[in-house]
């Protein structure tokens, strides 16, 4: 059986800027986030008397033209940095965030680079009647009833936000770019940027669901910690968010959990070397998927023994991969490389990235 292809809510129509868009919402992991003023968070259940949410086939006309005006006008200075435009549109409340919102907008350039933003899922979030502010959960259900999503939000103030998500068509690393705006009561409830979020849709050309049929392949085959982190990298694809939460997402969690291993409860894991490093051994302490060179790499972070030789570090994160790739051998062939992170005394010295055929 394969995954199905609806993740979430699917409204074709108002956000597709004249053309139907197959987006689809889902819950994801981590990476290119920005956490302004809107920290996000896994909540408890949350009175819902306060908040309500709209999806977007419920707009009103006036809603859903302010919000595509604003999402425009944004997306169009992450397209060309024009910075000066960028900061004109911050909330009052996130103007001091400025440059960690400007090194997201350039994270996103080769992202986004050769694609057209369609305006695909858009949610209205009224927390006008918050007293304070609050850890708050929006229950986001589609216009026939079938799915829910949650979006969780953390410490929001009171007042009237949307979530904006596009998909960037023909851009080679399917880009995904999600805005939190909120109206800005000192400026006639303008719409103005809170948040920005950057995230690939596809890897190697392999989108989320790809990866997700993959998994499956590879759970199939025993091999548990491909498989694991395959489904890592589709929930990585399917959102440039991480509160959004939908039951098929909760679907992919599930399958990933009957693995029965998380490799992560492996840790720390000891590897040993070989040929010229026979005799030497070094602790693993973490793995995870990593995109930062926009490739299915997974990354290892390692107690190093402080070098400080720019050859001798190169050699001692190269040893550190390649005994990890004989403990499992099958990671070779489902990802693109591995990344080798050195840490000692709780700061990071070294880091490399070699190719799997790289790596003795």
């Amino acid at each position: 059986m394969v995954p199905d292809s609806g993740l979430g809510l699917q409204e074709q129509g108002v956000f597709a800027n004249g053309a139907p868009s197959r987006r689809t919402l889902s819950h994801s992991s981590k990476l290119h986030r920005l956490i302004l003023l809107l920290a996000v968070g896994v909540l408890a259940a949350l009175p819902a008397f306060a908040v309500n949410c709209t999806t977007q086939a419920s707009f009103k006309p006036a809603d859903r033209d302010a919000l595509l005006a604003a999402g425009n006008s944004i997306a169009d200075a992450v397209a060309v940095q024009n910075f000066d435009a960028l900061q004109a549109s911050l909330l009052p409340a996130v103007i001091g965030d400025w440059d960690s919102i400007r090194g997201v907008a350039q994270s996103a350039a080769p992202i986004l680079k050769g694609g057209k933003a369609y305006w695909s899922d858009g949610y209205l979030l009224d927390a006008t009647d918050l007293k304070a502010p609050e850890d708050t959960q929006f229950f986001c259900t589609n216009a026939d009833s079938s799915v829910t999503m949650t979006v969780s939000l953390r410490s929001l103030p009171a007042g009237r936000y949307a979530l904006l998500i596009a998909d960037y068509e023909g851009a080679p690393l399917a880009g995904q770019l999600a805005l939190i705006l909120g109206a800005d009561s000192n400026a006639g409830g303008k719409w103005k940027l809170g948040g920005m979020f950057v995230r690939e849709g596809a890897l190697d050309g392999h989108d989320g669901i790809w990866y997700w049929r993959h998994a499956r392949e590879l759970a199939a085959k025993k091999a548990v910690w491909s498989a694991w982190f395959s489904y890592d990298t589709a929930r990585w694809l399917l959102l440039p968010v991480d509160f959004l939460s939908s039951p098929h997402l909760d679907k992919l969690n599930r399958e990933q959990s009957q693995l029965g291993t998380n490799p992560s409860d492996t840790l720390p894991l000891t590897v040993s070397g070989a040929g010229a490093d026979a005799g030497k051994i070094w602790r693993i302490t973490a793995v995870h998927l990593d995109t930062t060179l926009h490739s299915p790499d997974l990354a290892v972070v390692y107690e190093g023994t402080g070098l400080t030789d720019p050859a001798a570090s190169r050699a001692e994160a190269t040893a550190v991969m390649s005994a990890f790739l004989k403990l499992h051998p099958e990671l070779r062939e489902n990802f693109h490389g591995l990344w080798a992170y050195a840490e000692k005394d709780g700061r990071r010295s070294f880091a490399i990235e070699l190719a799997m055929h790289d790596i003795p």
